[in-house]
């Protein structure tokens, strides 16, 4: 009987340990979603007063947070204006029987939403600005829930697990990995979900060799998509789709993000491909240290114990790009191709100080292994880091990121066999380009020519240098003065100094001819020694010439076609009505005329509304062969026959044979399209007929008709040519558009398929025709730039 009570105990104890359990897991929940309510409310007041999108603030509040070393949510507290201890009564009233936090409002919901409305109004009670065009603006594509959350989560893991949530509900989704890149070039997997664990561990390390889509991007290529050819390598989840972002953080690809769709994968929209672009940022906010960096102190050692010279760089970003190197040391064997000390390299811009450094592809080299962290080794490299003539060494390569920063050294490659090499390609180089440099003393006792400068004086082989001092006399007499200016700069002044004269040749004549001197100082600023180099440019000098007298005639030949062109467009211009008639009982009219894009191409397209003697109306619209004064000229001929015949009384089909033996008496044979038409506003009776031209429209209420094609072959391209005449009615309230090619033509696609096209998408014409016709140039698909007439009428 006394056992009993003792297993009372132990069950009591049992079940009020569970109840303990329960309630500390209750509690843990309660206080998880109270402190993301606080991150939400931050994010908010930070998207406002920054005026940027709300995932871009939450990217920002991580960064914040990290760079502060405290939490997201405390972080989120402050900036709130709550105590880090209540950041989880935040939005939530207080447990009951426990009193509000001190100072706190009862209603934090009412608290939390005035501070909102504050952040919004910014700090001068405007409007936010507009958010900033960058890879953070992508983060506004997610969905309001998943960025806070992902923002306050500090476990890339279970981060992993709640974008996979997202993108599995908005895309369909079933894994995704995100690689971080290791030192020497490796990946290892830092976060995964979807997968299987014992598929998870395979891949948990990537060799540096084992070219997967994601070791592709981290090593520089661009993004991969579903249904790229690369994004089908080898990687984790064989018979996938995928694609692969890279991770980038201050410039440098950090890792990547690979996201994976079962066969056959979605089709991804511009929307949806930004939402991924904005996963990857976040991803890359929450990627942690690889391994500790070096000390600059650390580096220094490392750097003076090479052999070989070497210089520590250091990238310099501006808006998260990199656009240079700082030189932040340089060990003591290096040697300077400038001369300069070690003193005046360090802290310099690496482009500032060897500006040549992008040509010899030595800059894009560095770039390319601080962005993907694979170290270049041994490569071979034509080596300019001096500006103007130098020749090139071709050293060996070798650079490797050390803790952020680029440590690179270089050898000689060539020995004396290389040498030899090299001092032949300069020679050719110089008798190619017909350079040769020299080299002189102060006093003259010692002269230096290079190969072919003799031959550039005219002289025989063997015969003395001619010195800087004595060159006045082998060049042309007007040019003495320029010679001498330069001589008194170089040996007096002291300073750099070129000319351009014409030198004396053996035989007579002269060849124009550059030279280049520098002085040569010691430690105390005397003149040692002049050097520098001479440049045939007589080849220049005639090119030069020649493109001058080029470019005048070109000039007065831009003048004349300007000229022509301006008239036409005046005498087209001039004679196109500004405006249809206005007083035509029982009709209304509308009338555009736009000109081709390009001035010189002035072309022969008319129209024509013009009431008759009979209460009928004359419309028609052409389109002469050709552009200019020509096209022009032949436009007013029809459009005047046109005008005149009308008043007999004829039919649109007898007035197009009567125009088509006009175009055929016309100076040059003018051949030409057009459609005329004679409406009766009264009855609403409609006659046309066509000259190989674009049919008419008619706009009503059962929709728009393109109508019959009557047989007509072009004005002024056959003899005794005859035309089809065809018949329709309008009711009141029909609209009747004419117009040219100029509207519809295009060179891909068929003038009828641009026709429907058009009028679909520029809907019922409405009671304002001017609207109307606007609206129809607006959308015009046309992309040959030609002219374009329009005539729109109503029967009222």
């Amino acid at each position: 009987m006394t056992a009993r009570p003792e297993r009372d105990d132990s069950t009591a104890r049992a079940l009020a340990g569970t109840v303990r359990r329960l309630q500390d897991a209750a509690a843990r929940l309660r206080a998880e979603a109270r402190t993301r309510s606080v991150v939400d409310l931050a994010t908010g007041i930070l998207s406002e007063r920054l005026g940027v999108l709300p995932a871009e603030a939450a990217a920002h509040l991580v960064r914040l947070a990290r760079e502060s070393g405290v939490t997201v949510a405390a972080l989120a507290a402050d900036l709130v204006g709550l105590p880090t201890a209540a950041a989880g009564t935040a939005g939530e009233p207080a447990a009951e029987g426990q009193p509000a936090a001190e100072g706190e409002d009862a209603s934090a919901g009412e608290t939390d939403g005035r501070q909102v409305s504050e952040a919004a109004e910014g700090p001068s009670g405007g409007a936010p600005g507009e958010p900033a065009v960058g890879p953070a603006a992508r983060l506004a594509t997610l969905a309001p829930p998943v960025v806070p959350a992902l923002a306050a989560e500090p476990d890339l893991q279970r981060a992993a697990g709640a974008v996979l949530e997202q993108l599995a509900t908005s895309l369909g989704a079933r894994a995704l990995a995100v690689w971080q890149r290791l030192p020497g070039g490796g990946l290892c997997l830092a976060a995964h979900s979807g997968l299987a664990e014992a598929e998870a561990e395979a891949w948990s390390r990537v060799p540096p060799g084992v070219a997967t889509p994601a070791q592709q991007v981290v090593g520089g290529a661009s993004e991969q998509w579903p249904g790229d050819p690369a994004a089908a390598g080898p990687s984790i989840g064989p018979g996938s789709v995928r694609a692969v972002l890279p991770l980038v953080e201050a410039g440098r690809r950090r890792g990547a993000l690979e996201v994976l769709w079962p066969v056959p994968g979605p089709s991804l929209t511009p929307s949806q491909c930004r939402q991924l672009w904005a996963l990857a940022e976040l991803c890359t906010t929450l990627l942690g240290p690889v391994g500790q960096p070096p000390t600059p102190e650390d580096a220094d050692v490392l750097l003076e114990g090479l052999l070989t010279p070497a210089l520590l760089l250091e990238p310099q970003l501006r808006d998260d790009q990199l656009v240079d190197f700082a030189i932040r040391r340089v060990n003591a064997r290096f040697r300077d191709p400038l001369g300069r000390p070690r003193e005046a390299l360090e802290g310099v811009s690496f482009l500032e100080a060897y500006p040549a450094a992008g040509a010899s592809g030595l800059f894009e080299r560095l770039l390319r292994v601080h962005r993907s962290g694979v170290p270049l080794t041994g490569e071979l490299l034509q080596l300019v880091l001096r500006d103007g003539p130098s020749v090139p060494a071709t050293v060996r390569i070798a650079v490797a990121p050390l803790g952020g920063r680029l440590l690179v050294g270089w050898e000689a490659a060539n020995g004396p066999s290389g040498e030899d090499e090299q001092a032949a390609l300069l020679s050719q180089a110089q008798r190619l380009v017909r350079v040769a440099g020299f080299e002189e003393d102060a006093d003259h006792r010692r002269i230096r020519w290079s190969d072919g400068l003799r031959q550039l004086f005219g002289l025989p082989a063997g015969a003395p240098p001619v010195p800087l001092t004595d060159l006045a006399r082998h060049v042309h007499p007007d040019d003495e003065a320029a010679v001498r200016r330069l001589v008194d700069t170089v040996r007096h002044r002291r300073r750099a100094s070129s000319a351009v004269f014409r030198m004396a040749r053996p035989g007579g004549g002269y060849h124009y001819t550059r030279v280049i001197a520098e002085p040569v100082l010691d430690a105390e600023g005397r003149l040692v020694a002049v050097r520098g180099a001479y440049h045939d440019v007589s080849a220049q000098h005639r090119t030069e010439v020649a493109l001058g007298a080029t470019r005048a005639r070109l000039a007065d030949s831009e003048q004349e076609s300007a000229e022509r062109a301006q008239l036409a467009l005046r005498l087209q211009q001039a004679i196109l009505p500004a405006e249809p008639p206005r007083d035509v009982t029982g009709l209304r009219a509308a009338v555009r005329y736009r000109p081709a894009a390009k001035r010189d191409r002035v072309g022969g397209d008319w129209y024509d509304v013009l009431p008759l003697p009979d209460k009928r109306v004359l419309l028609a619209v052409g389109d002469v062969a050709g552009h200019g004064v020509g096209a022009a000229t032949g436009m007013v001929a029809l459009r005047h026959a046109l005008r005149g015949l009308a008043v007999t009384g004829a039919g649109p089909a007898r007035l197009l044979e009567w125009a088509n033996t006009v175009a055929l008496r016309e100076p040059g044979q003018v051949t030409a399209t057009a459609v005329c038409v004679l409406l009766d506003p009264a009855g609403g009776e409609l006659r046309w007929a066509r000259a190989g031209h674009l049919p008419p429209i008619r706009l009503g209420s059962d929709g728009a008709h393109v109508l019959p094609l009557p047989h007509g072959v072009l004005l002024g391209a056959l003899e005794e040519a005859r035309y089809e005449e065809y018949r329709a009615q309008l009711s009141t309230g029909d609209v009747l558009l004419l117009y040219t090619d100029g509207l519809v033509e295009r060179r891909d696609r068929p003038v009828e398929d641009s026709v429907d096209q058009l009028i679909r998408m520029a809907g019922a014409p409405g009671p304002d025709l001017e609207h109307y016709l606007d609206r129809l140039l607006d959308l015009s698909p046309a992309d040959t730039e030609d002219d374009t007439c329009l005539i729109a009428v109503r029967v009222e």
